[in-house]
């Protein structure tokens, strides 16, 4: 049985270049360089013409061309009105006191010649700077767009596009870059708060069903000793997990900007974040004390809170055995809202205090098994801050603990 012969298959398409394509005749592209080119070379031009012909009036002025000379000739005798000339002389006596007339009608004209050179200078160099200036500003304001976008990408609004028209030069093609920059941000942007939703979803689950069957196998009065104490050590253990999970998924949703802000009273924060902590400073005889006054910013409550439970956590969690304190403030400094917690504490050497930042880092201590925390907590508060357009920094106490001042724009 004979077998048709398969149809012919069109040939690949080519795969698509983003590149430009490139122009047949370059060196004809009216690119910046060509533009500033033909504008500053033509400003020249015209100023070189125009410079001239005032030049050369100027000199036909000076000259006075065409007008009558300065002696005249009568009844055998030279009579002149500018030049002193003798009434009776030698021929060469009247010869040199001519000859010195002239050159002093010369001498005039060269000098009112100059000083109205000069006047005609400056006055296009006056006229040319602002030409140049306003033509430098026609030519370059595609970059102050550009220099808007980017200032409001800064700010967190990744829709933004320059969308740049006009001629196909080097502006056009830095416009069309940025935009496809941004356009990758975006995508990225948008994927990155996608993974951290399912993943809050999916790793919050199960350590969820492990807490429940761990507590479910406590609540057994029938259990032997040996799987009560491996319960509730694996209680733990499920608890600094889900503890690591929230921390981590709060530091990557920090890290970007706040694009949704509403105000938010610090010393409201502050005064939570304490209700929240105050049972645990009882318990390791903390006293917490401090005056909060009204300092109202704009940005995410839930974070800012965070920010101020971390603090307090630590302060109250890294201090001495007995008779320490945190001092939590709150005020509005130079125009900006501060939140200092002071609390006693070990020593921290200088050098330290950058370390402390970093995730997984702890005063002096291993990296895991903490029960303290999971040494994420002063990262999460840099990131927010940063998220808010603030910072924070630390400053070691003289006798030991340590010093937080975050500070936020208003």
């Amino acid at each position: 049985m004979a077998t048709t012969p398969a149809p012919p298959q069109a040939p690949p398409k080519p795969t698509w270049d983003p590149r430009r394509p490139q122009a047949p005749f370059p060196w004809l592209r009216p690119t910046i360089r060509i533009r500033l080119t033909l504008l500053y070379g033509g400003m020249f031009l015209i100023a070189g013409i125009l410079l001239l012909s005032i030049i050369y009036l100027l000199a036909a002025q000076a000259l006075n061309v065409g007008s009558e000379l300065p002696f005249k000739i009568t009844q055998g005798k030279v009579i002149s009105q500018v030049c002193d000339l003798p009434g009776s002389a030698t021929p060469d006596v009247f010869n040199q006191a001519m000859n010195d007339c002239v050159n002093e009608q010369r001498r005039h004209a060269l000098d009112d010649l100059l000083s109205r050179s000069l006047l005609a200078l400056l006055g296009l160099a006056v006229i040319a700077f602002a030409f140049g200036y306003a033509m430098a500003g026609r030519v370059l304001a595609p970059l102050g767009r550009i220099l808007r976008t980017a200032r409001a990408v800064a700010g967190s609004d990744l829709s933004r596009r320059i969308e740049l028209d006009g001629p196909d030069d080097e502006l056009k093609e830095l416009a069309d870059t940025f935009d496809d920059m941004l356009e990758r941000l975006q995508r990225a942007f948008t994927a990155q708060q996608r993974f951290v939703g399912n993943a809050s979803h999916e790793l919050r689950t199960p350590l969820a069903i492990n807490r429940t069957l761990l507590e479910v196998h406590l609540s057994d009065p029938h259990a032997p000793v040996e799987l009560q104490q491996l319960g509730k050590t694996l209680l733990a253990t499920n608890e600094r997990s889900e503890q690591l999970v929230e921390g981590l998924l709060l530091l990557a949703r920090s890290d970007n900007q706040i694009v949704e802000r509403k105000p938010v009273d610090l010393a409201e924060v502050a005064g939570q974040a304490i209700d929240q902590v105050h049972a645990e400073a009882e318990a390791k005889g903390v006293e917490i004390r401090g005056k909060r006054h009204k300092a109202v910013v704009q940005g995410n409550g839930v974070l800012l809170e965070r920010i101020a439970l971390n603090l307090v956590q630590n302060a109250v969690r890294y201090n001495v055995p007995a008779d320490g304190w945190v001092e939590v403030t709150t005020e509005i400094q130079h125009g900006q809202a501060v939140l200092v917690v002071s609390n006693t504490g070990p020593v921290v050497p200088a050098y330290e205090i950058d370390n402390l930042f970093e995730p997984f880092r702890r005063l002096r201590t291993e990296r895991t098994g903490s029960d303290k925390g999971v040494g994420l907590g002063l990262s999460i508060v840099r990131s927010v801050a940063r998220a808010h357009g603030g910072h924070i920094a630390a400053q070691p106490r003289e006798g030991g603990g340590l010093m937080m001042r975050v500070t936020l724009p208003v």
